[in-house]
């Protein structure tokens, strides 16, 4: 202040902004992980748990858990199901790792998993074609039982999730699902590739980065 005193003092300056005006949080990221939180509350909600019990995880009043669930958002095709419409919808907005997320926590009811998921430094790639015949092979038990359903009502089934890990395609979360495909003779089934670390995903993309095509819309 000192220094401009001495070119303009008692002058009236106008001084530009250097760059375009940003929105609140926006620099920090801030807003974005607040978004993420509350449409975490939705899905919370909207999956069976009370106001109450959401209030007690976030720590916050009854009032304000309120506010969010009944807030006029615009992400209504974010609102979570376990099913590949809503995984496709959730991988083009930039948030398949929040699917997982809820898919894990609010479907299988595996907290600890989602834990050790972030925990890790996991990366997320997909919703993709995958060929069923780049899985590990391993004894598996036919669980959820896809054999009466026909091919036009995948979307109405979760993705496969598939963890890359030291070169190898393996399953461990859904034996299940992966055994009735197998039944079915299904070839390739929509999947999210989870990779654990910088270097798992090097290796990925060297070898299988381009072949896979997307699945955008269903």
């Amino acid at each position: 202040m000192k220094e401009i005193q001495k070119y303009a003092a008692g002058k009236l300056l106008y001084i530009p902004t250097g760059e375009e005006k940003r929105a609140w949080g926006a620099t920090s990221g801030y807003r974005d992980q607040l978004q993420k939180r509350n449409r975490m509350i939705r899905n919370k909600y909207a999956h069976g748990l009370t106001v109450s019990e959401i209030a007690d995880e976030y720590f916050l009043s009854l009032d304000s858990i309120k506010k969010i669930i009944y807030s006029k958002s615009n992400d209504k095709d974010l609102i979570y199901s376990p099913t590949l419409e809503s995984a496709v919808h959730y991988a083009n907005a930039g948030m398949i790792e929040e699917w997982v997320q809820c898919y894990f926590l609010l479907t299988r009811k595996t907290a600890p998993v989602v834990r050790d998921l972030m925990e890790g430094d996991s990366l997320y790639f997909g919703v993709v074609k995958f060929p069923l015949r780049l899985i590990q092979r391993e004894e598996c038990e036919v669980g959820e039982n896809l054999a009466s359903e026909g091919d036009d009502h995948v979307s109405a089934h979760p993705p496969l999730l598939i963890y890359y890990e030291e070169g190898k395609f393996v399953c461990t979360t859904q034996q299940e699902l992966l055994a009735s495909l197998k039944q079915r003779k299904i070839n390739a089934y929509p999947t999210i590739i989870v990779l654990k670390g910088n270097a798992e995903y090097k290796r990925f993309m060297k070898y299988y980065g381009n072949i896979f095509i997307y699945v955008e819309k269903v």
